[in-house]
């Protein structure tokens, strides 16, 4: 089976919101929650792929912060290697150019919504790191 490198961003807000991004009806997995982020590319550190994915995704530039973790999912046709990373926006405004929307949630709601399987450890991860810290 074929494995692919990825990268996801958990990017915090100033009111300690993450966003949430919805995947495309129309794609692999679609209607499931993600992380926004992508292939890393031949080259490229995570952050750099992170930061790369990001503002082609999303249209504005991140900071990359503190690893949160990496989980190794099989699919049916791909095996999926993706390293999640803390980030916050530096500049510009986050728009859904690939994905149909885009949310931005309390860590508490997290875990309600339907995320793709490979983003499930680092929504746990996630919420045990931010809950309760406000």
């Amino acid at each position: 089976m074929k494995q692919i490198e990825v990268v996801g961003a958990v990017i915090v807000n100033s009111e300690r919101q993450i966003l949430c991004a919805l995947r495309s009806a129309h794609r692999s997995l679609g209607g499931m929650w993600e992380f926004p982020g992508g292939k890393i590319e031949p080259g490229e550190t995570h952050q750099q792929a992170l930061v790369r994915e990001i503002q082609e995704e999303l249209g504005c530039q991140i900071t990359v912060g503190q690893f949160i973790t990496e989980c190794l999912h099989g699919y049916s046709t791909v095996c999926v290697h993706l390293y999640t990373y803390y980030a916050t926006i530096s500049s510009g405004s986050p728009s859904p150019r690939e994905h149909e929307k885009l949310e931005w949630n309390p860590v508490m709601r997290l875990g309600t919504l339907h995320w793709a399987p490979a983003d499930l450890p680092t929504v746990q991860m996630v919420i045990q790191d931010l809950s309760g810290t406000d």
